[in-house]
């Protein structure tokens, strides 16, 4: 059974750099392939992996819903063309991409179709990582197993700890659960203060470790370099590679 992982957080705290770099550490550690999901809305995954994606999921369901479906063809058939099309295969993984949420209209059927195919293509991979926006509206959909672990990330502003909060308390509502959950601190510049180590604590949520400020991140993002591609030196990756290291034993 694949192990899942699913990463949420405030906009602007890194997240989708930090599962770039969970996604880098499963392949060199030999956990192969991966399955990287982008949940996000704006999503960026594909940039921060280094591959072009074609088309998205949201896509082939748009299609199905306009009906554009060829004549003689199925909707079962056509979906399956279509949502095959979307997987972007990279170097030890393969990338979908949900795409924009539904416009207005019943999207039944459709949904029921892509969770059908989501279902049967995890069952291929023994890691999955998913970079979902903060609501993380589409958890739920992409499977009704368990998540094995909720990484949150959040920097070391108040708010956006307690944006990491409130999206914890909010996976607990739904029903596809999880089996822990952790946080991770990015772009810290010092040690977490007693107050928020305090507050994490009061609200059970564990606090993995952090990863720091790093140059080298930055000047990738401005070169429109794939973030995943950073050198091993990278204080970055060294921080996040521990914390990994430690997540998945």
């Amino acid at each position: 059974m694949a192990f899942s992982i699913a990463l949420a957080g405030k906009g602007g705290t890194g997240k989708t750099t930090v599962a770039g770099l969970l996604i880098r550490y499963l392949i060199k550690t030999g956990r192969t392939p991966v399955l990287a999901v982008d949940a996000d809305c704006n999503a960026n995954l594909n940039e921060v992996l280094g591959v072009v994606v074609a088309d998205t999921l949201g896509n082939a369901r748009e299609e199905m819903k306009k009906g554009q479906v060829p004549s003689g063809m199925t909707k079962d058939v056509f979906m399956s063309m279509k949502l095959e099309g979307s997987i972007t295969e990279g170097d030890g993984f393969d990338l979908v991409v949900m795409g924009q949420p539904e416009g207005p209209g019943c999207y039944c059927a459709a949904n029921t179709l892509l969770t059908g195919f989501l279902e049967k293509l995890t069952g291929h991979y023994p890691f999955i990582v998913m970079d979902n926006e903060a609501g993380m509206e589409h958890v739920s959909r992409l499977t009704t197993r368990n998540v094995d672990v909720l990484l949150l990330v959040a920097d070391s502003s108040r708010r956006a700890l307690q944006a990491a909060l409130r999206i914890n308390q909010l996976a607990r509502g739904l029903n596809i659960g999880f089996r822990r959950s952790g946080l991770i601190i990015n772009q810290s510049r010092e040690s977490p203060a007693a107050d928020i180590v305090q507050m994490l604590d009061q609200e059970g949520l564990p606090l993995l470790g952090t990863i720091p400020a790093d140059p080298e991140v930055t000047a990738f993002d401005l070169q429109g370099k794939p973030t995943a591609l950073l050198p091993e030196s990278s204080a970055a990756v060294q921080a996040a590679h521990r914390i990994f290291a430690a997540l998945i034993a």
